[in-house]
């Protein structure tokens, strides 16, 4: 019995740890040179972001040693912080156990225990998830099944109707629901979208008097014309400016739904499992919708995943497609076995820490933390959902200034335009928020 050697590969090994040792001019020289960063403008100096090599809990460290409280985009991800063990465990053991499967011909086990733990955490009949990678791929999962379900139906069914505030992704799709101006993708259209505006700015929009006008809005763009195959929205509108939407207006659409037939697919990549103090954002309204896409906290921000979760009832007309009786839609690496570890281990966190309560309350603390600063003139709103908490400014130029300030006294910051958000990882306790508060102050200031 012969055995074929495999070839010996005289490839350089990489020290990782040899990463940090590395000076912060080559580095950012390094990454000036090679890097496409997204979202960013193309310039010919390497920036001045921070070159961030390590992170614990709610805190991050850059190359020149520096530590900052971590409150910006890349804190969105967290429900657990950073360098938790628990979760770098979870991904160590499927690692070394199975790293992935492809879906599409077999399983693996962590896929079938997190889907299972997404439907006793989803409300209703919401028992049916399909996995992807990203925020972005489960919108265009949830855009094609929308429309899958009315052709299966055979009484198609192409428009969809979403806020033009909203944000949902950047694959062609996902950009094409949004009406923002920087999402806009010069492609030919690929289906019909109608885009509600807003009927009041962010300061009054949250305000009782607003579902009204608001609702109407939405009853308007899905009652004239074509009848819609889905209405689209975020429980919280994120990039669009962090802006809290009214009480009640999520039952409004559900009851507008339901006598359209539209599905009405809820957007909980960023709001969900606890960042809006409540484990879903639509939970805040009592509702249970068609579809929802979630991502982000579910991993923690340890891996990419992401996942759309319907009812057996819309998965079940996918059993009349023509041409493979299923979903045509996926991605080898959807469901990643690791991922699904990881995933199970956050939830794990979330539940044995209630860092869903523990949102709420370091969140109303943000907030009434932040609210002085509403008398401030350049200030044009202050407003905030759990532990999301959003600084209006009235110019772009002083929500800039103020982020760098922040950084300046350690702390990070995002910026949506005009909007200064605040977006700390879960964990955050008492006298983190406190520091949160006082950096922010200081920063508007100008202190």
């Amino acid at each position: 019995m012969s055995t074929v050697n495999a070839p010996t590969v005289n490839a350089p090994t990489v020290d990782v740890d040899a990463l940090v040792d590395v000076d912060e001019a080559t580095a950012r020289e390094r990454d000036h040179r090679f890097v496409w960063h997204p979202w960013s403008p193309v310039r010919k100096d390497p920036g001045d972001g921070p070159i961030v090599l390590s992170g614990t809990g709610y805190r991050v460290r850059d190359a020149s040693g520096r530590s900052y409280l971590d409150a910006m985009a890349s804190a969105m991800n967290s429900s657990c912080g950073y360098a938790h063990p628990d979760l770098i465990a979870a991904a160590e053991r499927q690692l070394a156990r199975l790293p992935h499967f492809d879906l599409s011909v077999g399983t693996h086990l962590p896929v079938g225990a997190v889907a299972e733990r997404l439907a006793a955490l989803l409300p209703g009949e919401l028992g049916r998830t399909l996995f992807v990678n990203s925020g972005s791929e489960a919108t265009e999962a949830a855009v094609r099944v929308a429309h899958g379900y009315w052709r299966n139906l055979g009484r198609p069914r192409n428009r969809i109707v979403t806020l033009a505030a909203g944000y949902h992704g950047t694959t062609l799709v996902a950009q094409h629901l949004s009406g923002l101006p920087t999402n806009a993708t010069h492609a030919q259209a690929p289906f019909p979208v109608t885009r509600v505006e807003f009927p009041a700015e962010p300061r009054r929009l949250r305000a009782p008097e607003s579902l009204a006008p608001l609702a109407a809005a939405f009853e308007q763009a899905v009652l004239d014309g074509e009848p819609p195959a889905a209405v689209f929205v975020e429980a919280l509108v994120n990039v669009g400016g962090g802006v809290v939407l009214p009480a009640g207006f999520l039952r409004a659409l559900r009851d507008l739904c339901d006598r359209s037939g539209a599905l009405l697919v809820l957007d909980e990549v960023f709001c969900g499992f606890g960042r809006t103090g409540r484990m879903f954002g639509f939970d805040h309204d009592g509702i249970t919708p068609d579809l929802v896409t979630m991502s982000k906290g579910l991993s923690g921000g340890y891996i990419p995943f992401a996942a759309l979760s319907t009812t057996e009832a819309v998965y079940r007309t996918f059993a009349d497609d023509p041409l493979i009786g299923g979903l045509r839609y996926g991605h080898t690496t959807g469901g990643h076995a690791v991922a699904c570890a990881v995933a199970l281990a956050v939830l794990d966190v979330i539940e044995r820490r209630d860092l869903v309560t523990a949102s709420a309350a370091r969140g109303r603390q943000l907030l009434d933390g932040l609210l002085p600063l509403d008398e401030h003139p350049e200030v044009a709103d202050v407003r905030g959902l759990g532990l999301v908490a959003t600084v209006e400014c009235h110019r772009e130029e002083f929500a800039a200034v103020t982020v760098a300030r922040a950084r300046e006294r350690g702390v990070l910051l995002r910026r949506q335009g005009r909007a200064v958000m605040a977006i700390p990882p879960l964990v955050i306790d008492e006298a983190g928020v406190n520091e949160l508060v006082d950096a922010v102050g200081q920063a508007v200031a100008g202190n």
